[in-house]
């Protein structure tokens, strides 16, 4: 059985379709089965069980010879979360659970960290173990994720493979109930279908123009097969950046869309909300060194290419991965 925590949620789901897709059967989806809005992403996968998420640590440990690997992929992970109870249960303690798990019945574990560890990247984006002690994240989800990579890196005792993934700013199909959360792609494909133009925030740091803010942006088709190589290619533990290697700006992605929709550019700078003003990401991307080294040597997608791919293939006809 193949094990996947957060099945409702975007990669998660996406993981699991994927996983389907190219044959993989006994998928084992965990999460809150009761939240009813996220319900529609797991509507086309078979999967042999599903989990509650409260159930899970008492079911691995009665079903854990039946268990090929589990991808823990479920999280809090809202940026503008503030309530440290919620993301000290839920992204630090409960993980630190399946870490131990998996560890005493010897399951290989791959789990989900985030760019978000690395603050505003004064000290770079490298993902060597030697440089994620000093990482300042500038938000609470970012340092419960933070918390978790020290923790692991100090365990001398550990599941006979582990990977974590520092998740850039992935974007793709099963986004769709994110909300604020969602990335800016899918929210600049609504904003022109509906007023024909996209709204951008203005830059606040003299180094960036209005819309000159940088990121790494990588699509979920990628983040996905490099998820399942490590599955299949169990060689090489450690935490890995999971980006696209390239920084590309606001107005190049807000461009990519409208040339998708064949829509004449037209865009609107606004100001940017005051609570995320002072720690805001003006720039990001990937190291992306390790991940070559441990095998992984398929192209990713071009960023045009993925847009192009999104809007045409899913957004416009509101399709799952």
């Amino acid at each position: 059985m193949i094990v996947v925590t957060g099945a409702f949620g975007f990669i998660g789901s996406a993981l699991l379709a994927e996983l389907q897709n190219i044959g993989y059967g006994s998928l084992v989806a965990v999460d809150d089965f009761s939240v009813e809005s996220k319900k529609y992403t797991l509507e086309n996968i078979k999967t042999l069980l599903r989990i509650n998420r409260e159930d899970f640590h008492f079911w691995l440990e009665k079903n854990q010879k039946e268990v090929q690997i589990v991808f823990h992929i479920g999280a809090r992970t809202r940026t503008d979360e503030f309530n440290w109870d919620n993301l000290n249960l839920l992204n630090v303690h409960y993980t630190k659970k399946i870490w131990q798990l998996c560890t005493d019945y010897s399951i290989p574990l791959i789990y989900a960290s985030s760019a978000a560890t690395y603050g505003d990247g004064k000290l770079g984006f490298s993902d060597k173990h030697e440089m994620i002690s000093g990482l300042k994240p500038l938000n609470p989800y970012g340092e419960s994720k933070q918390q978790i990579d020290e923790w692991i890196l100090q365990q001398s005792k550990t599941p006979p493979f582990w990977a974590g993934f520092k998740f850039f700013n992935v974007f793709g199909p099963n986004e769709y109930h994110k909300g604020r959360m969602a990335s800016v792609v899918f929210h600049a494909f609504n904003q022109i279908n509906e007023t024909k133009k996209v709204k951008l925030f203005k830059s606040y740091n003299s180094k960036y123009t209005d819309g000159g803010q940088l990121r790494d942006f990588v699509y979920i088709k990628d983040v996905v097969s490099v998820l399942i190589y490590f599955m299949e290619n169990r060689k090489h533990s450690g935490i890995y950046n999971l980006g696209s290697g390239t920084a590309r700006t606001f107005e190049e992605l807000a461009e990519g869309v409208f040339k998708a929709l064949n829509i004449p550019s037209n865009i609107e700078f606004i100001d940017m909300p005051e609570d995320i003003r002072e720690n805001y990401q003006y720039y990001t991307k990937a190291e992306m060194e390790k991940i070559i080294a441990a095998g992984y040597t398929r192209a990713f997608w071009s960023f045009k290419q993925a847009i192009y791919d999104y809007v045409i293939n899913y957004l416009i006809k509101r399709e799952r991965y």
